[in-house]
């Protein structure tokens, strides 16, 4: 068996998203693989009643997955986070989709090899809205899944 040579790790800027990022880039680093991080976003477009439907849902923490700005900030920070970690190479990107079907997208993209999520699911209405990263990523996912524990 070979080390990982491309790990995907997605992060919505939440505390315990960042934990996974930060295990994740130690895992990179420890194997001198490629680190790509992925946040998905829904665009902003006033006239999708879905989007604006999530947005009600979601009140104080639609910032997380709505509009491109938030996105790129979220991955910004998350990379200073996996480089503090110990990720050598390491790219994020901004994806428009649902979570897992934007992290999906990027490990096949990337060619990756593994991809990194927490532990942490969304219960209540987030949860109905954007289901649960960890469970729905690991029954999908083609490539090995590290689930980290990132709740206390």
């Amino acid at each position: 068996m070979t080390a990982y040579r491309t790990v995907v790790v997605g992060t919505d800027g939440s505390e315990s998203s960042l934990r996974a990022v930060a295990r994740a880039g130690a895992l990179a680093g420890a194997c001198g693989a490629t680190l790509v991080i992925a946040c998905a976003y829904l665009p902003t477009d006033p006239d999708d009643r879905e989007v604006r439907g999530a947005a009600d849902a979601l009140k104080d923490e639609a910032y997380q997955v709505m509009g491109s700005s938030p996105a790129e900030e979220t991955v910004r920070t998350a990379h200073e986070r996996a480089a503090s970690a110990g990720a050598g190479e390491v790219r994020t990107v901004a994806v428009v989709g649902s979570p897992v079907e934007a992290l999906l997208d990027v490990v096949r993209r990337e060619s990756a090899d593994l991809l990194v999520v927490g532990n942490r699911g969304l219960a209540g209405i987030k949860g109905r809205l954007l289901g649960s990263v960890p469970a729905d990523a690991t029954r999908r996912s083609s490539v090995d899944v590290l689930v980290v524990h990132t709740t206390d």
